[in-house]
């Protein structure tokens, strides 16, 4: 399963596997040519939706840094 967010202008994939009886997010970079480069941010929880909210409160902390 995927989510899809614009932040800064810029598109983000959290792509979501199950994993070891919880689930594993990781998130990726859209480019406008199509073209996807890993972030380097991984998050783990019980639910997809828990992984998938770690994983997006990660992006935003990492943004806000900069």
């Amino acid at each position: 399963m995927a989510r899809e967010l614009e932040i800064k202008g810029r598109r983000y994939w959290i792509l979501s596997e199950p994993e070891a009886g919880g689930w594993r997010a990781s998130v990726g970079e859209v480019r406008e040519d199509g073209s996807r480069e890993q972030v380097g941010i991984d998050a783990n929880g019980e639910t997809r939706g828990a992984a998938d909210d770690a994983a997006e409160r990660k992006l935003r902390r990492l943004l806000q840094a900069y």
